[in-house]
C-alpha cells in the first residue's frame, strides 16, 4: 500500500526594499499591421479589448461565438512606452517579469528581441539591466496559435483533439488552456493576450528567489521544520536570515544561486484543518535577509501544519483510495472546479471570495482544478487555505494525446517545476494528478481504430504519454514537493465494467453518457468518485442578460448553439419526464426551472449513495462546480455565480454525513 505524507505551508510573497514596478497601464494594440491603434487594458485578452473599444459585439451574446472565430486567426500586437525612476536604473539587477502570455509572444524591449514565449502556464524573467533606460518601449507580438500549429498538427500522427472540432486540431500542440478550443460545456474562443501582470523587479545584493518550509517531524508538543531558501547574491558575503521569533541566524552564501536550509520549531503546533474536521489555522512570519542592520529582501510567509496521506493499494475490497488528513481518514466532499470565464483577467477577487464561500455554504471540503483550464491564481489557493478546502489540483492535460518531441516536453518540464514550486507551499494541496481521462480513453474509447493508429504508431504515442505522465511531472514532484501525492491519471478505473467500481478513483457516466436512469447512481458505487453529473440550464435571469428574447426556446439556432453536448436537450428532457412531470408546458422558463429540479434529484441521489457506503467509498466530486459562460451545463452555480436550485439539493445532501 502506498502512503504519501505531507506537510504544506502557505507562502505569499510581498517585495519591500527591492524595487517593484507594475508596468500595467499604458498598453495599446491592433491587428498586426494595421495603422490604428486602441487602447488596451493590462491583464487582459485581445477579446476584452476589442469588446471595450467597440470593434466587437459581447462575444456572449446570441450567436456572436460564431461570429468572431476570426479574432483567433489573427495575429496581434501589443505596446508600450513606461518611464524607470532613477532608484530603480540605480540597482545591480533590473529584471522584466511577465506573470502569463498567452500564448505565442515575441517580445522587444527598445527594439532588441528578448523573449520569445510558448507557454500560457510559465512565467517569463529576463534580464534587462544592459538594456533598460529612463523611457523604454516594449513591443509584444502574438502568433494566433491556430496559425502557428496548424501545419504540425497536419504533419504529425492525428490527435484527439478534446473537444477542437476544427479539421486539424491544435489544442494538443499548444501549451495553453484546453477549454479555450472549446468543450461540451464551453464555447471556442482562442484568446490572446497579457493575461497577467507585467513588471519591473531591480535588487541589489541579495535577493530571495525562493522560500518554503517542510516538516520534519509532527508531535502535539513540538514540530520540528527546515526553511529553505534559494538566494541569489552578487559576491560571496555573511548575511543574516531573520524570521522571529524562530530564526535569527548568520548563513554565508556564495556568489550566484544556491539553497540554504535552516532548522527551527514551533512548540505546541497548532494544526490546520479541513472546516468539516476542525479550523484552518494558519501562522504568520515576516522573513527577511539582513546586512549589517539593512534589509536586502523580504518576504511575508503564511503557513499552516497539517499532514496528508493519499492511500491507494491493495486492500480487502479492491484498491482503495481516500485521504487522511492529521492521521485522521477524510470522506471528501465536493466539486469539480473550472475557470470562472472563457476571458481570465475578467475574474476578481472578489469573485474568488463568492464562488468559494458558496462551495463552504455548500458543506464542500474538496475541490478538484480541472486539467482542460488553468493552474489557478495565487487568490484561488489563498482563499481555500483560509476557508480549509482541500484542493485535488490537475496538471493542465485533458482529454487528449500530446507530442513526444524534445521541445514539447522540455517545455512541460519547465512549466510543471515552476507551477509544483508555486503551489507547494498551500496547505490545502492534497494531491497532483497527471491528467483527466487519457489513460481510460487510451485503453477504453477506441482511439485506436478511430485515428487508424498501427502499432509502430501506438508505441509512439504511448511513449510520449509515459515521457510526461511517468518522467516529467512525477519527478517535478518528487524533487519540489517531496511528500505529497501524485497520480498519472484520473481516472483510475473505467465505468464500463461493474468490479472496476472496487478501484480506485472512478468518473461515473453512466447516467448521462450510457443508458442509465438515477438508480445507476445507487447501483455503481466506486471507491472515489471524482466525476458523476447531469445537466441544467443557467437561471433564466443570467440566460437573458446574453440571449435576444426572441431566441429563449429550446428551438432556436442561438440556443442549439449553446447546447454543447451531443445528448443534449434530449437527455434533459426525458429525465424531467421521468423524474418531475408528466408533461412540459412548452414555455421555455418552464424547462429551465424543470432542468435543475431534476439535476438536483439526480445529484442528491448520488451523494446520498455515496455518503452511505463509507468506507467502501470515501469521497464523492461532483462534476461540476461552476460555469465559464452562460450556457446549459453540469454547474449547480451559473456563470454569473448565481445558485441553482441543484446546489441547495447538493448542500442538502452533503450535510447528511
Amino acid at each position: 500500500m502506498r502512503k504519501f505524507l505531507s506537510i504544506c505551508f502557505l507562502l505569499s510573497s510581498l517585495l519591500s526594499h527591492s524595487q517593484s514596478v507594475l508596468v500595467n497601464q499604458g498598453w495599446v494594440f491592433r491587428n498586426a499591421g494595421d495603422v490604428s491603434w486602441f487602447g488596451a487594458e493590462v491583464p487582459g485578452t485581445i477579446h476584452t479589448d476589442l469588446l471595450r473599444n467597440g470593434v466587437i459585439d459581447d462575444p456572449f451574446t446570441d450567436l456572436n461565438e460564431l461570429s468572431q472565430q476570426w479574432v483567433g486567426q489573427k495575429n496581434w500586437e501589443y505596446r508600450n512606452t513606461f518611464s524607470l525612476e532613477k532608484n530603480v536604473l540605480k540597482q545591480t539587477h533590473i529584471e522584466l517579469v511577465f506573470e502569463g502570455l498567452d500564448t505565442y509572444a515575441t517580445v522587444k524591449l527598445n527594439g532588441d528581441t528578448i523573449l520569445e514565449a510558448d507557454n500560457m502556464f510559465r512565467s517569463w524573467r529576463v534580464d534587462i539591466t544592459e538594456l533598460a533606460e529612463a523611457e523604454n518601449t516594449l513591443e509584444i507580438l502574438f502568433t494566433s496559435p491556430i496559425k502557428k500549429n496548424t501545419e504540425k498538427a497536419k504533419n504529425y500522427l492525428p490527435l484527439p483533439g478534446g473537444t477542437d472540432t476544427s479539421a486539424f486540431p491544435v489544442a494538443p500542440f499548444t501549451r495553453k488552456a484546453a477549454y479555450h478550443f472549446g468543450w461540451d460545456w464551453a464555447p471556442r474562443f482562442v484568446t490572446m493576450g497579457i493575461w497577467k501582470d507585467v513588471r519591473i523587479e531591480a535588487w541589489s545584493g541579495v535577493k530571495i528567489r525562493d522560500a518554503h518550509i517542510q516538516l520534519g517531524k509532527l508531535a502535539d508538543e513540538k514540530a520540528e521544520l527546515e526553511l529553505h531558501l534559494e538566494l541569489e547574491s552578487e559576491k560571496a558575503q555573511k548575511v543574516k536570515v531573520f524570521m522571529p521569533p524562530f530564526i535569527d541566524e548568520k548563513v554565508f552564501v556564495k556568489k550566484g544561486k544556491h539553497t540554504k536550509t535552516i532548522a527551527f520549531t514551533i512548540e505546541n503546533p497548532v494544526r490546520w484543518w479541513p472546516h468539516t474536521q476542525g479550523f484552518p489555522f494558519l501562522y504568520n512570519l515576516n522573513l527577511s535577509v539582513e546586512l549589517k542592520g539593512k534589509v536586502l529582501d523580504r518576504e511575508k510567509i503564511k503557513y499552516g501544519i497539517r499532514t496528508i496521506e493519499l492511500v491507494n493499494g491493495p486492500d480487502s475490497i479492491g484498491t482503495s483510495f481516500y485521504f487522511k488528513v492529521n492521521g485522521k481518514p477524510t470522506f471528501m466532499k465536493g466539486a469539480n472546479y473550472i475557470p470562472q470565464d472563457v476571458f481570465l483577467p475578467r475574474v476578481k477577487d472578489s469573485d474568488y471570495e463568492e464562488l468559494l464561500g458558496l462551495a463552504k455554504d455548500a458543506g464542500m471540503n474538496m475541490l478538484r482544478v480541472w486539467g482542460g483550464g488553468v493552474y489557478e491564481r495565487d487568490v484561488f489557493y489563498d482563499i481555500c487555505d483560509s476557508l480549509g478546502i482541500l484542493v485535488w489540483q490537475d496538471f493542465m492535460f485533458a482529454g487528449t494525446l500530446y507530442p513526444a518531441d524534445y521541445s514539447f516536453v522540455s517545455n512541460v518540464r519547465i512549466e510543471a517545476e515552476e507551477q509544483v514550486k508555486r503551489l507547494r507551499n498551500h496547505p490545502s494541496l492534497a494531491l497532483w494528478c497527471g491528467n483527466n481521462e487519457i489513460e481510460v480513453a487510451w485503453k477504453n474509447w477506441g482511439w485506436h481504430e478511430q485515428y487508424g493508429y498501427t502499432a509502430a504508431d501506438s508505441t509512439v504515442l504511448w511513449q510520449g504519454y509515459r515521457q510526461i505522465f511517468e518522467n516529467a511531472l512525477p519527478n517535478a514532484v518528487a524533487l519540489h514537493h517531496p511528500g505529497i501525492a501524485y497520480v498519472p491519471t484520473s481516472p483510475q478505473s473505467n465505468w464500463g465494467k461493474l468490479e472496476n467500481f472496487d478501484h480506485g478513483s472512478m468518473h461515473y457516466w453512466g447516467v448521462w453518457h450510457g443508458s442509465d436512469d438515477f438508480s445507476g447512481y445507487q447501483k455503481y458505487v466506486g471507491r472515489f468518485m471524482v466525476e458523476y453529473g447531469f445537466q441544467s440550464f443557467p437561471n433564466t435571469s443570467t440566460l437573458n442578460a446574453f440571449v435576444n428574447r426572441k431566441h429563449r426556446s429550446l428551438s432556436s439556432p442561438v440556443m442549439l448553439a449553446r447546447q454543447k453536448s451531443y445528448v443534449g436537450n434530449g437527455k434533459i428532457e426525458e429525465f424531467i419526464l421521468q423524474y418531475i412531470t408528466d408533461s412540459l408546458s412548452g414555455h421555455f422558463n418552464d424547462f429551465v426551472e424543470r432542468s435543475q429540479e431534476v439535476q438536483g434529484l439526480g445529484l442528491e441521489i448520488a451523494i446520498n449513495a455515496h455518503i452511505q457506503k463509507q468506507p467502501h467509498c470515501m469521497g464523492t466530486l461532483m462534476w461540476q462546480l461552476n460555469d465559464c459562460w452562460p450556457g446549459p451545463s453540469w454547474s449547480i452555480i451559473d456563470y454569473q455565480r448565481k445558485p441553482k436550485k441543484s446546489y441547495f439539493s447538493v448542500k442538502r445532501a452533503f450535510q447528511n454525513d
